[in-house]
């Protein structure tokens, strides 16, 4: 079962309504059996049945981030305000995740697909015109169709985590792959260049890491001793590191939380990022 409240601009909470809704409400879908999981992002939803089948709904300009055609759809802003089937996905899917303007999805064999825009007008200054490469497949162009990440194909993916214009995916190996926007370091390359195709983050082949997020503009992982790495944008103190600039381009341990007292001994198990905060789940020695 599934309900929805909030915002509902953009047919975001799939009622059919584009109204705020103060009070949890079921979705209906035309699915059949029961929803295994959610992913969201600013204006669109994914939903998976056990079955596999995916289901998305909410804002798409044009740009196809709901994977259910080109063009939009006929709601306010290009929208679809009921959920509806991703027709074009051949394959069942485990896991989904919401970016920005694109979605990604992830088979229970390990490959990756994804589908949507690169929105060519954001972060575009007047000594670059390159775009975000969102959906890692070496162009800029917008599809609303999923295909696999072909670079991809011969890693067994086993999370994937979208931010507003970046991405990244953990191998079964725990191994690390990161692209898309790199404006605020949060590719984690010791770089601000964009990446056009996924490629392993080097700083952390030393870890075998165990989980990953996203935030808009920050990334993190987790490692299989407990320790917290995170890199990217740090404007407002969400990697938890003292002294770190606007943008930390590697990653970095977050040594903090051994230094909490009250706390103790720990290992981190998992992380979720926002757009400007930061929380971990944690559990005591």
């Amino acid at each position: 079962m599934e309900v929805g409240r909030g915002y509902g601009g953009f047919g975001a909470l799939g009622h059919s309504v584009y109204h705020r809704e103060l009070l949890p409400r079921l979705v209906h879908g035309s699915w059949s059996g029961k929803i295994s999981h959610l992913a969201t992002s600013g204006a669109h939803t994914a939903a998976i049945t056990e079955s596999g089948e995916l289901y998305t709904w909410g804002r798409d300009e044009g740009e196809g981030r709901l994977g259910l055609g080109s063009g939009g759809g006929p709601g306010e802003g290009g929208s679809f305000s009921i959920p509806s089937k991703v027709n074009a996905l051949p394959v069942p899917v485990a896991a989904a995740n919401c970016g920005g303007f694109f979605t990604m999805a992830l088979t229970s064999d390990g490959q990756v697909w994804n589908w949507g825009g690169e929105n060519l007008k954001t972060f575009q200054t007047s000594s670059s015109a390159n775009s975000n490469y969102e959906l890692g497949r070496g162009d800029n162009k917008s599809d609303w169709r999923p295909q696999l990440i072909r670079s991809l194909q011969d890693a067994r993916i086993i999370q994937v985590a979208c931010g507003g214009y970046h991405s990244l995916a953990l191998t079964d190996r725990g191994e690390v792959f990161s692209w898309g926007h790199g404006g605020q370091g949060q590719l984690g390359h010791g770089s601000r260049q964009n990446q056009k195709v996924p490629l392993v983050i080097e700083a952390l082949a030393h870890k075998h890491i165990t989980c990953i997020a996203c935030g808009g503009s920050s990334s993190a992982a987790v490692a299989d001793d407990g320790k917290l790495f995170m890199w990217g944008n740090s404007r407002d103190c969400q990697l938890g590191v003292p002294g770190l600039p606007d943008s930390q381009l590697l990653p970095v341990e977050v040594q903090f939380l051994t230094e909490d007292e009250e706390l103790g001994p720990h290992n981190v198990i998992s992380v979720a990022l926002g757009a400007s905060h930061t929380m971990c789940l944690v559990s005591r020695q």
